[in-house]
């Protein structure tokens, strides 16, 4: 059944809904697991889209996000900012402070932004600004305008998530590598996994992750990622066999610099809905030992989203 878009929306032609009844993952998260990247949407009639959206999806609610959290096994939640919303934070804001505590955020934000309004933000969880630079999701943002907010936000001690295709970094990398502080690439900067992993495309990021250590990794959406499968779906246990190499590199070369997340409720898929509980049980194939599977998932999001909490802090 069809998921509703509430409020005065109507949901984008096509639109793939969030997987209902995902699976129970067959792999046990390490206590304290931190789900680093996912979204919500409005519910549109209470946090309604922004009119510069490109899409406009069914609501996921920050109750369904939790839910999706408890049953998965996740501790905690790092709630990104949906494109669809703008640089209008609340629903985001909003999912922070009803968590207990359990989830930080990543916020979009215009140069206009006080400062009193980045400290609310703090004071609410969030911990880091996205700049996103897929140009079929979001506007051209000028980038002075970028570095200017950047070097705003490095004094609260936050991150800049980025988010690029592979084709983009090198007239990119001035750019990033200028950046004042800590750095998050979403997806592994979108590689194509169709080509080798030892060709120029892929060793150009690993390149950049090499000689910035400041730049860290989410090795997350394999199911954007994937050109042959399989799906995550019907109880595959050995989904999105092509990332799995790329994911792994990664993993394996920066331990200490890798997140993962579901991406729930997975905006503007085209092909198919991965079932999320078998998403999870992608985690043991790219960090293949417990040692690997503790740093990805509990104390790598612990140390940039808690780190007052974090072990040895």
């Amino acid at each position: 059944m069809s998921k509703p878009t509430t409020g005065d929306f109507t949901k984008t032609a096509g639109w793939l809904d969030w997987y209902t009844g995902p699976a129970k993952p067959r792999f046990q998260l390490p206590a304290g697991a931190v789900d680093a990247h996912c979204h919500v949407f409005g519910p549109g009639a209470e946090f309604p889209y922004a009119p510069e959206r490109k899409y406009t999806p069914c609501d996921a609610s920050k109750h369904e996000l939790y839910a999706l959290r408890d049953h998965l096994g996740f501790a905690r939640n790092v709630v990104v900012q949906a494109t669809c919303h703008g640089a209008d934070n609340r629903a985001m804001v909003d999912a922070c402070l009803s968590s207990g505590g359990k989830a930080r955020g990543v916020a979009t934000v215009k140069r206009s932004i006080s400062d009193a309004e980045l400290q609310q933000l703090h004071d609410a969880g969030v911990r880091g600004v996205r700049f996103n630079f897929v140009k079929r999701l979001v506007d051209f943002t000028p980038k002075d305008e970028l570095l200017e907010i950047a070097e705003r936000i490095a004094q609260l001690g936050w991150h800049v998530v980025i988010y690029f295709e592979a084709v983009d970094l090198p007239e990119l990398w001035d750019f990033f590598t200028a950046l004042p502080t800590t750095v998050v690439v979403d997806h592994m900067g979108r590689p194509d996994v169709s080509k080798p992993i030892d060709g120029p495309e892929f060793a150009l990021f690993l390149k950049f992750m090499r000689e910035h250590p400041n730049v860290w990794s989410k090795v997350s959406c394999p199911e954007r990622l994937s050109v042959t499968g399989p799906k995550a779906l019907n109880g595959e246990q050995a989904a999105y066999q092509d990332v799995v190499p790329f994911a792994r590199r990664v993993v394996e070369e920066f331990p200490d610099r890798v997140l993962w997340g579901t991406d729930w409720p997975h905006p503007n898929l085209k092909d198919h809905m991965p079932d999320d509980g078998l998403l999870v049980d992608f985690i043991p194939h790219i960090a293949p030992t417990p040692e690997l599977q503790q740093k990805l998932l509990v104390d790598n999001p612990m140390r940039l989203y808690w780190p007052d909490e974090a072990q040895g802090a």
